[in-house]
């Protein structure tokens, strides 16, 4: 018999809601929420009562267009962590309430964990290709930037990580500083295709081992377009591109560094990223261009599956329903992932 596994995500501003079957999606709603580019950056409350009016038809539209009823899920799966507590709260109290409501067990999944497993979700009609294990992720979001070893789907060890800012930080408040418009990610990533990357130079940190640093790069910008803007109140309008291309390269810079030096020091050739700022065009043909050069398999996600959405939580979901975990229904939301 199918398990068919119904998938909540509600972490920060999406709510979104999947469903699959055996690994095969069936379907993948997500509602975003616009209220938040007006003050530039996500407001929690805000959010979460957006998603407190969306995740009644989210939910509902996903178990329509899998051609299900509530009775044919085995089990739902949700977002418990890391992320804002009150977006986390809305979605966790929703698959409590639904999982009394059908009598179905709760499976909670790490939201980070759904973004290294994204690969995984089958799609009719695609290729489908997968990682081997073991596999390295760099996992770049708004708030984490990590290089993860993958040795199962539920087995993870993180190499490096960020000791400051997120990469996707460093996009959303270089952004908003320039006035170019929240998030920061799209807007920088559009411009600086029609920029010169070699243009100007940011300082790099130098940070030992594997881990990230990006608080330094994100200051030498803000403090260079400042001094520019002193001497010519137009620098800006006249340079955005290239000033985009030139940061956004540096940032590349930095990421790749450390994932060339992760994949030389284990040896492993089996490469894929993930979370939102995976879908940065530059750092997509960045990643396949040093899979070229250096012999690697590289994994890139369908641009739906690299913001947040509740396919990731479902195939995760999953494979954790089939490990025979299962959630008490007095499981409380975590923000941090330290509390997972």
């Amino acid at each position: 018999m199918a398990d068919i596994i119904l998938g909540i995500e509600s972490s920060c501003d999406d709510t979104s809601a999947a469903v699959i079957r055996d690994g095969w999606l069936l379907s993948n709603v997500l509602a975003s929420q616009d209220v938040h580019k007006a003050y530039g950056g996500v407001i929690p409350e805000l959010a979460s009562r957006a998603h407190q009016l969306n995740i009644v038809p989210v939910v509902s539209q996903a178990i329509d267009r899998a051609g299900i009823t509530p009775e044919d899920i085995t089990a739902i799966a949700f977002t418990r962590g890391p992320g804002l507590m009150g977006s986390l709260l809305v979605g966790t109290s929703f698959a409590k309430a639904l999982s009394l409501a059908i009598d179905r067990p709760m499976v909670e999944v790490n939201h980070l964990q759904g973004h290294i497993l994204a690969n995984f979700v089958k799609q009719e009609g695609r290729e489908n290709l997968q990682p081997s294990f073991p596999y390295l992720c760099l996992l770049v979001s708004g708030g984490n930037s990590q290089i993860v070893k993958v040795t199962d789907p539920l087995h993870f060890e993180i190499l490096g990580q960020t000791i400051d800012d997120a990469v996707g930080e460093a996009f959303d408040k270089c952004s908003k500083m320039m006035g170019l418009g929240y998030p920061g990610g799209p807007v920088i990533d559009r411009l600086a295709k029609e920029g010169d990357p070699l243009r100007f130079k940011f300082a790099k940190p130098h940070v030992d081992g594997l881990d990230y640093s990006f608080s330094g790069i994100k200051t030498s910008l803000l403090y260079f377009v400042r001094d520019q803007i002193a001497l010519d109140p137009d620098f800006m309008e006249k340079n955005k591109a290239d000033i985009c291309a030139s940061f956004q390269k540096a940032l590349i810079d930095i990421l790749m560094d450390k994932l060339i030096k992760a994949a030389r020091q284990t040896g492993i050739k089996e490469i894929t990223i993930g979370g939102g700022v995976s879908a940065n065009s530059g750092l997509r043909a960045r990643i396949e261009e040093e899979g070229r050069k250096r012999g690697w398999k590289t994994y890139l996600p369908e641009f739906k599956f690299t913001t947040d959405n509740a396919a990731m939580i479902a195939i995760a979901g999953w494979y954790h329903y089939m490990n025979g975990e299962r959630s008490s229904l007095d499981v409380a939301p975590a923000s941090r992932a330290a509390e997972l």
